[in-house]
């Protein structure tokens, strides 16, 4: 294995976010997103209001690059579901980002080999 590789599969975290509406998905993405390098996206951008919301939004972030730039606390509507996937560490970076926008309790923690899930619950401060 390259070094470029191995220093790569820790950097990335799938964020996914269920059951919440259009708007808070985008505040969650959006504290992410000033803090590290958006890599790929379910986007919750507009959609004519007929059509059914999804249930999971999903973003991959890289959190060696970007600008972390600081965040301000975000307001949700309701209690969102998260969970986090990737390198231990880059996982535990991505907490800490989302609890400088809200508060942030731990449901579930699963450790494997080379990877940590994380499921959160995310809320208004």
């Amino acid at each position: 294995m390259s070094d470029v590789y191995d220093l790569h599969i820790d950097t990335d975290v799938t964020v996914q976010l269920s059951d919440c509406e259009r708007e808070d998905a985008q505040a969650v993405f959006d504290v992410l997103d000033a803090a590290y390098r958006l890599e790929d996206m379910t986007a919750p951008g507009s959609q004519a209001a007929m059509e059914p919301s999804p249930t999971v939004w999903t973003a991959t972030f890289d959190t060696a690059g970007g600008e972390h730039r600081q965040t301000s606390p975000a307001r949700l509507s309701a209690t969102v579901g998260v969970t986090l996937t990737g390198g231990y560490h880059a996982v535990d970076e991505v907490e800490k980002v989302l609890a400088t926008g809200f508060d942030v309790r731990s449901r579930h923690t699963v450790s494997g080999d080379q990877e940590r899930e994380a499921r959160l619950l995310l809320a208004s401060r």
